[in-house]
């Protein structure tokens, strides 16, 4: 705890390539232009398209003054507060991808029947089932919740501890879930939750999975989850779906994959640190499909697919960095 206070109140080394943007803001504004190119094309069908470019106008806006507070007052502080900024604005860039979902066909039919496939059945209605009891149900739910926390948690490691490596772990981080949001967009997939709510759960069980088409743009009820309605974590679980998860982003289970990467990063800088959070990531790969979020096949690519995603978004990184230390040498 000590070693946090000091490293937040330390002043940061400032030179020519750290005094304007972050990678990682510039990463945002990357993805705000693409997403903003996205929205002018298809404008006449999108829900509010004017909020979400006022939100992208607030969002450089409050860069840019935390980037002025920071050459003002150059505290190691100012920058976990720039970071942590724009990974708090996850929680605008998610919902915009059921917004884009909703203007294309659902695929939920096409990853049902594969599925079915694949495993005579449906997972994610038997799963839970199979497995009702508090002791299971506050498991798995709490293993879900903490997909934010460990976030949090290595993000802190890394500043407090790793600080040389800090920026560039949570432009993995964030580069990842950019990556994952342009899949779902492109994929629109709602998950089982939705889907078997939309269909009815008799048709889900014995497989026959109807094309849904742009259904999801109106309906957003929820297939009932399984588990103790009374346990503390399943209440948590079930009052945050309900105020901010949509019908989208379920192929692949970014849960799992950016909890995979988490691991990687952990692992790579303290064995502790991995095999602490290693208990939690195996409840959360599992409370995916346990809590009805994801289909399998969701959760396999997802865990597949966080490998090279994480080399990928390293190399992105070390690729950019490398260029504006190159850029910045020819500046007297």
């Amino acid at each position: 705890m000590i070693d946090a206070w000091k490293r937040f109140l330390e002043k940061e080394e400032k030179d020519k390539i750290k005094s304007g943007y972050l990678l990682i803001e510039k990463l945002g504004f990357a993805y705000s232009f693409l997403t903003t190119i996205l929205i002018l094309a298809l404008w006449q069908e999108m829900t509010n398209p004017w909020n979400m470019i006022l939100g992208r106008i607030i969002i450089f806006a409050v860069t840019t003054i935390l980037l002025l507070l920071d050459r003002r007052f150059p505290y190691k502080a100012l920058k976990f507060v720039r970071i942590t900024f724009q990974m708090v604005l996850l929680n605008f860039w998610y919902p915009e991808t059921y917004s884009f979902n909703c203007n294309f066909n659902n695929l939920d039919h096409i990853f049902a029947r594969l599925e079915q496939n694949l495993f005579h059945c449906q997972p994610a209605l038997l799963f839970g089932r199979l497995l009702p009891e508090r002791i299971f149900s506050e498991a798995f739910n709490m293993g879900y919740f903490s997909y934010y926390p460990m976030i949090l948690v290595v993000m802190v490691f890394y500043f407090v501890y790793q600080y040389k490596e800090y920026e560039k772990a949570s432009f993995i981080v964030m580069c990842s879930f950019f990556i994952y949001y342009i899949i779902y967009i492109l994929i629109p997939v709602s998950g089982p939750q939705y889907y078997f709510q939309a269909i009815g759960y008799e048709w889900a069980k014995i497989g026959i999975f109807p094309e849904m088409g742009t259904y999801f743009k109106f309906h957003t009820d929820m297939f009932p989850p399984p588990g103790d309605p009374e346990g503390f974590f399943f209440g948590l679980v079930r009052g945050a779906q309900n105020i901010g998860e949509y019908p989208t982003a379920a192929f692949p289970s970014s849960h799992v994959s950016i909890t995979t990467i988490l691991l990687i990063l952990s692992f790579k800088e303290s064995r502790t640190l991995g095999f602490c959070l290693l208990p939690v990531a195996l409840l959360l790969y599992g409370a995916t499909v346990y809590i009805q979020a994801h289909y399998v096949i969701d959760a396999i690519v997802g865990f597949i697919s966080a490998f090279p995603v994480y080399f990928l978004t390293s190399h992105i990184y070390d690729k950019y960095r490398q260029q504006d230390e190159i850029r910045y040498l020819h500046i007297p």
